[in-house]
Parts: C-alpha cells; sequence; structure tokens
C-alpha cells in the first residue's frame, strides 16, 4: 500500500518538474532577444559557392529588426553580419581566382571591426575578441550555428545599405 507520505512526495515532485519547466519557457519569452546566429563561418573551398550564390537566402538584420534599446551587442552582430554579407557581394563578383582570398579577407576585416565596435563600449567584449592573434580567428570558427552558409527556406533578405568598400588586397592571395 502507498502512504501519503510517499503520494505528498510524487505530487510536490511533479509540480516542481512542471513549475521549472514553465520558468525555463517564461525567461525564454522575457528575455525577448532577437536571434542573431554569430559568429559567421570562415570561408572555404567548401562553403564558397553557397556565400557567392545563396546569398538572399542569409538573414539580414536592418536597424527595424532590433528593440530600441537593451541589445546593442545584438546590433553589433547583426551589423557585422550585414557588413560581411555586403563584402561577400562584391568578392564574388571578382575575379575567379580571387575570389575564396577576397571573401576571407572580408570575412577577417568584419570581424577585426566588430572586436573593434566590442572593444569601444562598457561592457564585456564578444569572448573572441578578448583573445590575440590567430586565437582570435580559430575561436570565431570553433562554434559557427552555419558552416556551411545554408539559406533559409523562404527567406529572401532585405535591402540594406552598401557598406563601406572593403580594401581587397590581392597580392595577399
Amino acid at each position: 500500500m502507498i502512504s501519503l507520505r510517499e503520494v505528498t512526495g510524487f505530487c510536490i515532485l511533479a509540480l516542481l518538474t512542471l513549475h521549472c519547466a514553465d520558468a525555463e519557457k517564461t525567461e525564454e519569452n522575457v528575455l525577448n532577444e532577437p536571434d542573431v546566429p554569430f559568429p559567421p563561418a570562415c570561408p572555404t573551398a567548401e562553403n564558397l559557392v553557397a556565400i557567392c550564390n545563396q546569398s538572399q537566402g542569409r538573414p539580414r538584420y536592418p536597424s527595424s529588426f532590433f528593440p530600441k534599446s537593451m541589445v546593442s551587442h545584438f546590433r553589433r552582430r547583426g551589423n557585422a553580419i550585414n557588413r560581411l554579407e555586403s563584402w561577400y557581394t562584391v568578392c564574388c563578383s571578382g575575379e575567379s581566382d580571387q575570389i575564396l582570398c577576397c571573401a576571407k579577407q572580408a570575412w577577417i576585416e568584419t570581424l577585426k571591426q566588430f572586436c573593434m565596435e566590442e572593444h569601444s563600449t562598457m561592457t564585456n567584449a564578444y569572448v573572441c575578441c578578448r583573445n590575440k592573434g590567430a586565437d582570435v580567428w580559430a575561436c570565431f570558427n570553433s562554434s559557427v550555428p552555419n558552416p556551411n552558409y545554408d539559406p533559409n527556406p523562404d527567406y529572401i533578405a532585405p535591402a540594406i545599405p552598401t557598406q563601406p568598400t572593403m580594401a581587397f588586397n590581392a597580392s595577399a592571395c
């Protein structure tokens, strides 16, 4: 026979489990953080075709995407993605033997600018920006959410203002 104590214990455990599950959902909704998959993957021979041919299927982040306050770090990430996608467009329209080199330079320059912006704030910089030298790039490329630059189905990127031109160094290729 089951005692009242065992039933009570089971009920308390069940209620705590349900409460914790609801608390996680509530916390996600309360934070209401924008979804900005970051960081972008380093261009490679394997993902270059997707970078060049599926650009319109990857997210862009107009200023209207972000709430007015409390998300400046997400806004900097979105701006970095916009800048990078703009520069990829320029690279992909260039000489075919230099597209990968140009795209890699665009990736590095974008993330350098991102880190400069991160360090110019009063908050902690993005974790990869705290590294030095080659460790910065290894960190950025270690946990990318979309390594193959796959497009989002049924998504068409909105027009984003053109970014200042990247200084492509063809002799570095």
